[in-house]
């Protein structure tokens, strides 16, 4: 991300309201994300609201991932369900949410798609690891004890699934959620 010269700050704030709102209106048009920052920022996009297009969003991803293979497919979909959650995250900087959008992901998977964690291609096994993975270190890093024992029976079911499988694991994923 380019940072900001003076004279670029001061270039700015000569501009007339008129020519601010010309050039707001015409980046908002490029930029599908800077559109939705601002209607968060401006509260007409609230947090119920974004969250709510993310599941969708991911919940359409998922739902729909086809292919040849639908392991490849799934891992394709996942990748793209990821990015939605960081773009979500980007927007509302929400951790809380975030930690619930990563958790609504996991359970359309443990729901609906376990079956292809064995298949010869291991991408959407390791990626859901991964993505279990990241969200235990969300919730422990990011969000007060309290959540952690709100947490904590969802991620162990989750946990004890993966390690159930005989397959290998990232080495930093515990066998059950420590609260602490």
């Amino acid at each position: 991300m380019p940072t900001v010269s003076p004279s670029f700050r001061k270039a700015v704030k000569q501009l007339s309201d008129k020519e601010k709102e010309a050039i707001i209106l015409k980046a908002v048009r490029r930029d599908a994300e800077l559109y939705d920052l601002l209607r968060y920022e401006l509260e007409e996009l609230t947090l119920e609201e974004l969250f709510e297009q993310s599941k969708d969003t991911i919940h359409e991803l998922l739902l729909t991932a086809s292919g040849r293979s639908l392991a490849k497919a799934l891992a394709k979909a996942l990748r793209k369900a990821v990015k939605e959650i960081a773009r979500f995250k980007r927007i509302t900087k929400d951790p809380k949410a975030e930690a619930d959008l990563h958790l609504y992901t996991l359970h359309l998977i443990f729901d609906n798609f376990t079956g292809q964690f064995d298949s010869y291609y291991k991408s959407f096994f390791t990626a859901t690891t991964r993505l279990l993975l990241r969200t235990t270190q969300l919730v422990r890093k990011n969000l007060h004890e309290d959540y952690h024992l709100e947490y904590k029976p969802e991620l162990d079911t989750m946990l004890e699934h993966i390690h159930s499988r005989n397959k290998p694991v990232p080495a930093g994923l515990p066998r059950s959620f420590e609260v602490a």
